[in-house]
């Protein structure tokens, strides 16, 4: 299958995005070593090409979410994992910019409710954040846990979009 790379810089940092012809497959915010890495694991007979033309639509729309000007991505999406994690990464499409939601209350909107901690897993196994909005998803209790990207960077995300006051 063939992988089309690209980077861009955000408020956040540089991004890599890593697309197919059916859609995104990855963004990293973790750096171009970790998304190779978490691609050689689900591709690894995959076709690498820099690409950025391929991925200007994506690019585009995480730069306008970033800008304020875009509260929902509608690019095409390639996800690869179990019926279980594209269950869980359908309902955190669901929970809208400046929302949240509990591990708990996605286990419930997805029919198993105590699943609580397996929601936790298919988060950890997102490799779309931000676009599959993981950031958006929190503890019962109201606190900022389980995000891949430290919990400073999930408390920007939620302040951007409103559901934080930016300490």
């Amino acid at each position: 299958m063939k992988i089309y790379l690209a980077e861009f810089n955000s408020p956040i940092g540089t991004l890599y995005v890593a697309s197919s012809d059916q859609g995104v497959v990855c963004l990293s915010l973790s750096g171009r070593k970790n998304l190779l890495k978490s691609l050689e694991k689900r591709l690894p007979d995959m076709e690498l090409e820099e690409n950025a033309e391929k991925n200007r639509d994506v690019i585009k729309q995480v730069k306008e979410y970033f800008s304020g000007a875009r509260k929902r991505f509608n690019h095409p999406l390639h996800v690869m994992g179990t019926e279980f994690q594209k269950r869980v990464w359908r309902q955190l499409c669901q929970v809208p910019f400046g929302q949240t939601a509990s591990y708990k209350e996605i286990a419930e909107k997805i029919g198993n409710p105590k699943a609580m901690r397996a929601v936790g897993q298919a988060n950890h196994q997102n490799l779309i954040p931000i676009i599959i909005p993981c950031h958006r998803i929190i503890g019962a209790n109201g606190d900022l846990v389980g995000f891949g990207g430290g919990v400073a960077l999930k408390r920007f995300l939620l302040s951007h979009e409103g559901v934080l006051q930016q300490r």
